[in-house]
């Protein structure tokens, strides 16, 4: 189920859509000043959009190539040697205008960017517009720091502080679209700038700079570096899609056979990861949980009789260690990282020994097989209830109330297999 939008959400669209249609109507009133400046930076951001990809959990920017120009256009100063005219709300009229028209292609099938995505951009260039454009038109940065390797320092230094606010922005909408924790949720955004946030940063400071020096043909000279990373980071984007479906694959041999219910593994391992989101786990912490969730029930396959429902929780101690070590070294075999295989082999452990990981599993995996074993719209209810008396023994307080948190926020309703 869709979050609705929050206040603080609405106040960024709103605030992202006033800018768009201020500086929209200003540009239109006024005309475009150096016409093929804005026309050159804004078939880049074009081409960008077009080159976009899907992103998942993890890539924070589908379309660096029109990042890097968006930002590049923002922190321009001279075309060639002479004072550009362009200001802040031309800027943001451009790069909107571009954006959109990349993204036609996109929304016919259905993989637009998303109003949350559009607004961020929004109010990241106009971030560095306003922290730039006033600045240079007024002479200052000419006063302060000159035409020498300091000007480029001081581009390099906005870029950074606005790579930074675009993380800020991004934390913050995803804090009030789910409520997981601000501070991880921050945590992963600004790591996310060490990998493709960098490269953007890099090139649009080296696009502003070539373009002040060399005029509009250092645009396609200075933007293939980016192309290239970006097409190199589609290629991993693709390897790790195909690497999961793999994993996905390999956990339903279990249902296949008859061992588990349809769909368990794949709401084992979504809800396990919600979880570990509250709970405050980075995002390649996240991944790691996520393959061992889809993973945990791949011992069973050791079983001569599949056990009722596949609930291995109401077998001897004894024999759930055997199958979590069973499925540990079956997981080994298929050269997933050794923190996945375990988690796995952790799972059937008393829950203080237990890595976080495989008690987020523990209590999931119980939850699960409790709510679909019964029947009635308090099935759900009933087994979270079952998950708090068996705090003491079997699951860890801290996991079944975030486990609780987490169902709260969809109304306690069931993870669906997707």
């Amino acid at each position: 189920m869709a979050a609705r939008p929050t206040a603080p959400v609405l106040a960024a669209h709103a605030l992202a859509w006033a800018l768009t249609a201020w500086a929209l109507g200003a540009t239109l009133r006024h005309g475009l000043a150096e016409p093929r400046t804005a026309a050159a930076f804004g078939a880049l951001i074009a081409v960008g959009e077009l080159a976009r990809w899907g992103a998942r959990d993890g890539e924070r920017d589908p379309a660096p190539l029109a990042s890097a120009g968006a930002l590049a256009y923002a922190l321009l100063g001279q075309v060639a040697g002479h004072a550009g005219r362009h200001g802040v709300l031309q800027v943001i009229a451009v790069v909107v205008a571009a954006m959109l028209l990349g993204s036609v292609p996109h929304v016919a099938v259905g993989r637009g960017p998303s109003a949350d995505e559009m607004a961020r951009r929004v109010l990241t260039v106009a971030f560095a517009a306003v922290c730039f454009q006033p600045l240079y038109h007024a002479g200052l940065l000419d006063d302060w720091f000159g035409h020498g390797p300091s000007f480029a320092f001081v581009l390099l230094l906005l870029l950074v502080l606005t790579a930074l606010c675009d993380a800020v922005v991004a934390a913050l909408l995803l804090y009030a679209r789910t409520r997981y924790p601000f501070g991880p949720l921050l945590r992963d955004e600004l790591r996310g700038l060490l990998g493709i946030g960098s490269a953007v940063c890099a090139t649009g400071t080296v696009i502003a700079l070539a373009v002040a020096v060399a005029g509009l043909w250092a645009l396609p000279v200075f933007c293939v570096p980016l192309l290239l990373t970006q097409l190199a980071f589609r290629r991993y984007a693709a390897v790790r899609t195909t690497y999961r479906q793999t994993i996905t694959s390999l956990a339903r041999a279990t249902e296949i056979a008859g061992y588990t219910k349809p769909g368990h593994a794949r709401r084992v391992a979504e809800l396990s990861r919600a979880v570990g989101r509250e709970l405050g786990l980075c995002e390649s912490e996240l991944t790691v949980l996520e393959y061992a969730a889809l993973m945990h029930d791949i011992g069973q396959l050791s079983l001569l009789d599949p056990v009722p429902a596949g609930a291995t929780a109401a077998l001897p101690v004894t024999e759930q260690r055997r199958i979590a070590l069973l499925g540990g070294a079956v997981v080994r075999q298929t050269g997933v990282p050794a923190d996945v295989a375990l988690i796995v082999e952790r799972q059937a452990d008393p829950y203080w020994e237990q890595p976080l990981a495989a008690r987020i599993i523990r209590a999931v995996n119980a939850y699960d097989d409790l709510a679909e074993g019964a029947d009635g719209p308090g099935s759900s209810l009933n087994a979270l209830e079952q998950l708090r008396l068996g705090t003491g023994r079997d699951y860890h307080p801290r996991v079944v109330e975030s486990l609780a948190r987490v169902l709260a926020r969809g109304c306690l309703t069931r993870v669906p297999p997707g």
